[in-house]
């Protein structure tokens, strides 16, 4: 039985990592690097990296803020963000990332992520999906979470998988920051619709919904930010209790 992965993301905006609520009313919760290094040192499986303005504002992922935290952690990360090319994505696992995740770029170019799966294969292109639930459907957002499409998230995911992506980063807008729970549902959906690992975002708030969405929904590894930021769960604490119940974690 393959492990299941608890992965710490760190939202970051102006060289800070942040949290809010539905992707909006940013906190400061610390430095990147730091929490980086330090979720390392306390059993993180992986970090996710995710510069959360860069696309909205039309910039560029920092590569030596990507550099910085490859000199300092110890275990694979993600790096995402206003990425929308074959080049930048050179430069960014040049410096030190393990995979690189996108998002709007390849909504509005699906034909990005069979190129970036043809020049550095599939196992290091993440598809981001910022999902919402609006009448009866759920539907694809970009630019942060601002603007949306009418793309089902269940037919992109398709496209996606198709594509090459190696791996599928999906996140519930109705969820982020309520530590309510995941969105079962839909990540369950799409588990089993797509042949490649689903990373769970959104909702986490105490260990028992992460043992909900290894079970119902069907993740392969579950993100969380803010309670991990502000210590409301510590990782060590958490692979323990899955351990407990039956799941399969790397302790």
């Amino acid at each position: 039985m393959l492990t299941k992965r608890i992965i710490p993301c760190l939202d970051v905006k102006n060289g800070r990592t942040v949290k809010g609520v539905n992707f909006l009313e940013l906190r400061d919760a610390g430095d990147p690097v730091e929490l980086g290094a330090l979720y390392a040192r306390n059993g993180a499986d992986e970090l996710c990296f995710l510069d959360i303005s860069a696309t909205l504002e039309q910039r560029k992922t920092f590569a030596e803020l990507v550099r910085e935290i490859a000199r300092n952690v110890n275990i694979p990360f993600t790096v995402g963000g206003g990425i929308g090319s074959v080049a930048e994505v050179g430069t960014l696992l040049n410096a030190g990332a393990d995979k690189i995740t996108v998002n709007s770029a390849a909504v509005r170019n699906p034909q990005l992520i069979s190129d970036l799966a043809g020049q550095f294969g599939s196992q290091c292109v993440v598809l981001a999906i910022d999902t919402k639930y609006d009448n009866g459907e759920w539907y694809v957002y970009t630019h942060g979470g601002t603007r949306p499409t009418p793309i089902l998230t269940t037919d992109w995911a398709r496209e996606a998988y198709n594509r090459g992506a190696g791996e599928i980063l999906l996140t519930s807008m109705n969820h982020d920051g309520t530590k309510n729970g995941f969105a079962l549902d839909i990540t369950s959906t799409i588990s089993q619709l797509v042949n490649i690992p689903v990373i769970a975002s959104g909702g986490a708030g105490t260990m028992a919904h992460f043992v909900d969405v290894f079970r119902e929904g069907r993740a392969d590894a579950a993100l969380a930010a803010s309670i991990f930021h502000f210590k409301e769960i510590e990782i060590a604490d958490l692979k323990k209790y899955l351990k407990e119940n039956g799941i399969s974690v790397r302790i």
